[in-house]
């Protein structure tokens, strides 16, 4: 009754819906009082959503620092299955930033973030997104082909440095590094993206020491004990 009330179902509904979840490991009933109490899956999930609040908020700070020095929108992506989530943004005092909001989803094989994931998978885990992915075309600079892509992929492993120009929105340039956790391992992308009248190529190429510096230092933030150097 207290846990029908708690979530404004009937007696009986609440009932087949809890009996569900205890099956399933969502929940897990005391012999004694009949409480219920959360499982280990539920205990998993919220884990899971407390590391990338966590996660977004050793982010901001860097990457605000980030959009001050190259006036330029900042971002941190993660991977979500083939694709990439980015879950936090900042813009730049400069006029005319991007409007990308967090929790926004991007295709990885023609963004600069989603390249880096890309860059950071095992070589049996790219052959399967290979097999399964759909390299549509976002722009006509997009790539769409996967020998193009290994190579770009293989170039940015040696440059440990990927860049989008216009391949996802014809009228955006971005540049984006790897962020690692206490393993050494990549857990996402951070980077910056501009209008092409403002970043031009060159200008991208004199931001990569910034940028890199800002992923650095937030690999240092999550554990990292070694980073690239800048």
């Amino acid at each position: 009754a207290d846990l029908s009330k708690l979530v404004g179902l009937h007696n009986s509904t609440t009932f087949h819906l809890a009996k569900t979840m205890v099956s399933l490991g969502y929940l897990r009933q005391e012999k004694d009082s009949k409480r219920y109490r959360i499982g280990r899956p539920l205990f998993a999930l919220a884990a899971s959503a407390l590391d990338e609040i966590e996660m977004v908020n050793v982010a901001t700070p860097v990457l605000e620092d980030l959009s001050r020095e190259t006036g330029e929108s900042g971002h941190f992506a993660v991977r979500m299955g083939d694709a990439v989530v980015v879950i936090a943004r900042t813009s730049g005092p400069g006029a005319f930033q991007l409007t990308d909001r967090v929790g926004v989803v991007r295709p990885a094989h023609c963004t600069a973030v989603g390249k880096i994931i890309l860059a950071s998978l095992r070589a049996d885990q790219l052959k399967r997104f290979l097999e399964r992915a759909d390299l549509k075309p976002s722009t006509k600079q997009s790539i769409i082909d996967v020998p193009s892509l290994l190579r770009e992929i293989a170039e940015i492993k040696r440059s440990g440095i990927a860049f989008d120009d216009g391949e996802f929105n014809p009228e955006v340039r971005c540049i984006a590094v790897p962020v690692l956790d206490f393993t050494g391992q990549i857990i996402g992308a951070l980077g910056i993206s501009g209008p092409i009248w403002r970043l031009s190529n060159q200008i991208l190429q004199g931001h990569a020491r910034i940028v890199r510096t800002a992923a650095n230092r937030l690999s240092v933030e999550f554990g990292a004990k070694t980073v690239s150097k800048s």
